[in-house]
């Protein structure tokens, strides 16, 4: 099996506060740090689904971003294999001046995609996020629910090596879900590698292989996702 991520003693962490002029001159003082990860270590296969639950806070989107680059840990290595896209805040990596049908482009040329490729996949692309005539208006003007929709139907569409999927399922309704749930599986029977944070505990069991469970930024638990979400489920 090849493995498509290693997250190797990865710890990551961030600044309480800015240090003052008196720090800076003086050096007496060091800053302090809030440490979103500690020491987190886990592979994802090619073919995985793995699903990442945990209370607010507790380091499920830093994991992702740390896993897509976006965060370089203070610790530990990344290593990821492919072309990989991360799908998190609906408007991440997409330029709000720009119509959807431009940012699809981009993105697609990113991802090594020529523009005749992306000629032949725009109309799936169109058609699944159902924006019609909207697809042409600049993307600031759509609401998070429309956003959304392009960004995962530009990431299935264009068929990534690595798709990161980062809470933003939830903000389309219940038709969009159930689909976007399908279009997850027929990714992965394609041989592709999903990781996907989520607090529906119900759509993570439908999908995934195995799910890790964060707490306070470290794995409380990682497996079969029933044991570990009665495991989550036990500790709130």
């Amino acid at each position: 099996m090849t493995t498509m991520i290693s997250v190797d003693d990865v710890s990551l962490s961030f600044p309480l506060a800015r240090p003052g002029l008196t720090t800076l001159l003086s050096r007496k003082k060091q800053e302090k740090l809030k440490w979103a990860l500690k020491r987190i270590t886990l592979d994802v296969d090619q073919g995985e689904v793995l699903g990442v639950i945990g209370r607010n806070g507790s380091g499920k989107s830093s994991l992702v971003r740390v896993m897509s680059g976006i965060y370089s840990p203070a610790k530990g290595t990344v290593l990821s294999r492919g072309q990989l896209f991360l799908l998190a805040n609906v408007r991440i990596g997409f330029t709000g001046n720009l119509t959807g049908r431009e940012n699809a482009y981009l993105y697609g040329s990113i991802l090594g995609h020529s523009t005749k490729k992306m000629d032949e996949l725009m109309p799936e692309i169109i058609e699944f996020s159902e924006l019609g005539d909207y697809i042409d208006q600049p993307l600031r003007t759509y609401s998070s629910g429309m956003s959304a929709r392009l960004g995962f139907s530009v990431a299935t569409a264009v068929q990534p090596d690595i798709l990161l999927i980062d809470e933003v399922l939830s903000v389309g309704d219940l038709d969009f879900r159930e689909r976007s749930k399908q279009r997850i599986l027929n990714m992965v029977e394609n041989a592709g590698t999903v990781v996907m944070v989520s607090h529906s505990l119900d759509l993570l069991k439908k999908i995934c292989n195995r799910i890790v469970f964060i707490d306070d930024g470290e794995v409380v638990a990682i497996g079969d996702p029933d044991e570990v979400i009665q495991t989550y489920r036990d500790s709130i």
